[in-house]
């Protein structure tokens, strides 16, 4: 046994995480009864020499053994926890049927029977990232008193509109993570699935077949909750029982939530926070320059755990940071501190569309409205962005998408000196389309001095033929949330704004017709038409704050 442990310190260091001076017992398997008699299957990991420590949770469809068991359990155990991680229904020899998001009664029978063991310390948080901190908001509200911490990482207390994003479908990220899930529990899986899920769902999509047909050409067959979101819309009393966000406000036990300018749950992940803010709580929040599985952030979550931890359950604050608001500034390429967000100081900026691709923060004088045909038989790419699994990079040269005629694109003159925007970010459109159901999406770029026109946020809206509502002209004013940013435009520099009709397969294209998503077969191209005069001001409004030496 003692050479197992030396391996799984190894493990850990492999990892790039710090071994503390523990060494670790592991007992494999236990038996979790379930809700409804179903056994689910954990490993219980105790530090040696410390008398019933507490206890950190650890629920997880990705497996308890191999980087999940060192990350969450071995890493945590040698700093004097014990953990838990556990296997959720239907994985890894847990009982069951996987029901993807459908967590909270599984999650409070493994803490009623967490409290009865005879090891149990009296205190337990709770940890991990995506789907592991999903699962933590399932039940922070109902955990009782013994629930001391939470910590969690890209992920928040709903999906359905990350999963919606403004009305359309996110393709590529569900088809990842249903291949994703739907291997692995072969036995390699861990190892292989980052590496080709993405790869299978991207040749899936653009295989031109309907979408109802992805999940099967991806995956060998039709999978379920594939199908469920296909055909339950985020409205639906599907997503009901899959979403906590109404209570947030009434977790008391304190929350420290790490998040990424390019993670596909930011924007939900900082309504949680303000939530939180709103309720009186003080969580604690990092947003670095990760994407979803971005391993940085991966390695960086748990020693920041266990400060939280300390803090929280040794009553041992030491290592806490002065600000609970931490943030990578993209551009000037540095951390910030900050007492809240939004950030003290911000202001809003409106930068105008311009006439004949300018844009500017004065308002536009008189002019025709620029115009473009967005065809779903050949829909405008998406090359970079909010991604989960790396599959695209996130910060991507986007001068290939630019140069596309489906594509409108609005610069402003070099700037004078740096310009610096952290905060939320929204366009503020007026538009008129030959059709009523088409989609808005809106992207803002840094432009280099040589050219080079990198995204650093978007954001897409569906709209439908009464949402919103027209004027007498058929003129539409839509407002597009895109992803929170915290850059600097350096001088010389030049803002840009992108506005196209698809991002594909990034989500679903639109077929142009009202036909449901999943089968829709018959593609009617659209011409939409974007307004910039002084009746029709469209904008992207800008958060922008006093640049920093």
């Amino acid at each position: 046994m003692v050479g197992v442990g030396v391996m799984r310190r190894l493990g850990v260091t492999a990892l790039g995480l710090r071994n503390g001076p523990h060494r670790v017992a592991v007992t494999r398997d236990l038996r979790v009864p379930a809700h409804d008699g179903v056994v689910l299957l954990a490993d219980h990991y105790a530090p040696d020499g410390v008398e019933r420590p507490p206890t950190v949770l650890v629920r997880s469809p990705y497996g308890r053994r191999g980087p999940f068991g060192l990350m969450c359990g071995q890493a945590f155990a040698s700093h004097g926890f014990q953990a838990v991680v556990q296997s959720v229904r239907g994985g890894f020899g847990s009982g069951g049927e996987f029901e993807a998001l459908d967590e909270r009664d599984d999650g409070l029978a493994t803490i009623a029977w967490l409290k009865e063991q005879p090891w149990f310390g009296g205190t337990f948080a709770m940890h991990g990232p995506s789907y592991l901190g999903y699962v933590q908001w399932a039940v922070a509200a109902e955990a009782g008193p013994e629930l001391r911490a939470l910590s969690m990482q890209v992920t928040a207390s709903q999906f359905r509109e990350a999963i919606n994003v403004g009305g359309t479908f996110a393709l590529e990220s569900t088809l990842i993570w249903v291949d994703l899930t739907a291997r692995l529990k072969s036995p390699l899986s861990g190892l292989t699935t980052g590496f080709f899920s993405p790869r299978r769902a991207r040749r899936a999509a653009l295989s031109g077949r309907p979408i109802a047909e992805l999940d099967r050409l991806a995956t060998g067959e039709p999978q379920k909750f594939f199908q469920d979101l296909l055909t339950n819309g985020p409205d639906t009393p599907f997503w009901d029982r899959r979403d906590f966000s109404p209570t947030v406000a009434e977790v008391s036990a304190p929350v420290n939530m790490t998040g990424g300018w390019y993670d596909i749950f930011l924007p939900w992940q900082l309504k949680d926070y303000a939530a939180l803010r709103a309720a009186g709580r003080r969580p604690h929040l990092t947003i670095g320059p990760w994407f979803h599985a971005d391993q940085r952030m991966m390695r960086g979550s748990v020693d920041e755990a266990l400060r939280w931890f300390r803090a929280h359950l040794l009553d041992d604050p030491s290592g806490l940071r002065a600000q609970p608001v931490r943030l990578f500034v993209t551009g000037a390429d540095e951390w910030r501190e900050y007492p809240d967000w939004p950030v003290p100081g911000m202001r809003e900026e409106a930068w105008y569309l311009q006439p004949d691709g300018g844009l500017g923060t004065g308002a536009p004088p008189p002019s025709a409205p620029d115009r473009f045909r967005y065809d779903p038989l050949h829909p405008t790419p998406f090359l970079g962005g909010p991604t989960l699994l790396g599959g695209s990079k996130p910060v991507t040269d986007q001068r290939k998408l630019e140069k596309r005629r489906d594509v409108l694109v609005h610069t402003s003159d070099p700037l004078p000196e740096d310009a610096e925007f952290v905060g939320p970010v929204r366009a503020d459109l007026f538009v008129r389309a030959d059709s009523g159901h088409h989609d808005v999406v809106v992207r803002l770029c840094d432009v280099a001095p040589d050219g080079t026109s990198l995204n650093l946020c978007e954001g897409m809206r569906r709209l439908l033929p009464d949402a919103p509502e027209a004027d007498a002209d058929g003129v539409r004013r839509v407002s597009v949330e895109l992803w929170p940013t915290g850059h600097r435009f350096r001088a010389g520099h030049r803002l840009r704004v992108q506005v196209c009709g698809g991002a594909y397969p990034r989500v679903a294209r639109n077929p142009g017709t009202g036909e449901p998503v999943g089968t829709a077969t018959r593609m009617v191209p659209v011409v939409q038409e974007v307004f910039h005069d002084p009746a029709h001001a469209s904008s992207v409004v800008l958060p922008r704050v006093r640049p920093r030496s």
